[in-house]
């Protein structure tokens, strides 16, 4: 059994705390596969694969050291976060089921809260409850509104009997398939505009189906629209990046790059690669 798990690290900037979560993940048996930072967004995220078991002590091991390295009380970036370990999911690959990647996900916020005492919220596939299915529904509030969250019954963390670690927060524990992370930038220093290309995009507000959405501001004069693609059979990159350059040309703003973050399955290459190169299906292309 394969699986794989794609931990968001609130960390983009010390690279020594990069290569020690890495270290850790190694020592247990796992494989780091890829491993990417951002300083603006202040955040890593790592890809890596193993066995059920190597997974789940990988990602305990690397709690802890994030625990060590990261206080979020001095923490700065444009990405939302809740903890230093912010979200850890588990995606079912070689002979793997959703269910396995649940109880993985269960087991390993059980482990973290009794090795740790880091509380977690379950999502995705993992989720208790329908209301904590959505990561962002999950995140909303921040590492800074945990404690009034924790107020409310339905808020209450499904490991752990206090509102948040108080420098590593709590963090996102799940199940879900392959998701792509993928963003387009703008050569623009109006925020409102990447916020509006993300609100006609994303799914919940009536956009493309299984796209999630966010407009950030990079820098003085560059905007971002970060995209989770959790379908990309049902919602292609190259239809996800022309509708972009659509909304943001009546802006009269273009798109400067795209960027990837972490792997991707080699048939959203293709995909996209027919499209621009004009071989593919007349049914596909825009």
């Amino acid at each position: 059994m394969l699986l794989e798990c794609v931990p968001n690290i609130s960390e983009g900037r010390d690279a020594a705390t990069i290569d020690r979560c890495i270290e850790a993940v190694s020592a247990c048996g796992a494989r780091v596969v890829h491993r990417t930072s951002d300083p603006v967004h202040n955040r890593s995220v790592l890809t890596m694969a193993g066995t059920y078991d190597a997974l789940r002590e990988a990602a305990v091991a690397l709690a802890a050291v994030t625990l060590e390295r990261i206080d979020l009380r001095g923490h700065a970036g444009v990405h939302p976060r809740i903890g230093a370990l912010d979200v850890l999911p588990f995606i079912p690959l070689r002979d793997a089921t959703m269910d396995d990647a649940v109880a993985l996900a269960r087991e390993t916020a059980a482990s973290i809260w009794e090795r740790l005492r880091v509380p977690s919220f379950l999502y995705g596939h993992a989720a208790a409850t329908p209301l904590r299915r959505n990561l962002a529904v999950v995140r909303q509030g921040q590492f800074e509104g945990l404690d009034a969250r924790f107020e409310l019954p339905e808020w209450r963390p499904d490991f752990g009997d206090v509102p948040k670690h108080p420098s590593a927060g709590a963090i996102a524990v799940g199940a879900r398939q392959i998701l792509i992370a993928f963003n387009v930038e703008l050569a623009t220093g109006d925020l409102r505009i990447a916020k509006q290309i993300a609100r006609t995009l994303r799914e919940r507000d009536g956009g493309l189906r299984t796209l999630k959405a966010l407009g950030l501001r990079l820098g003085e004069d560059l905007v971002q629209v970060s995209l989770n693609v959790t379908d990309y059979r049902a919602t292609p990159l190259y239809r996800i990046v022309e509708v972009i350059r659509e909304l943001a040309s009546r802006a009269g703003v273009p798109v400067l790059r795209s960027e990837l973050i972490g792997c991707l399955p080699y048939a959203a290459v293709e995909e996209s690669a027919r499209y621009y190169l004009g071989t593919g299906p007349l049914e596909k292309r825009l």
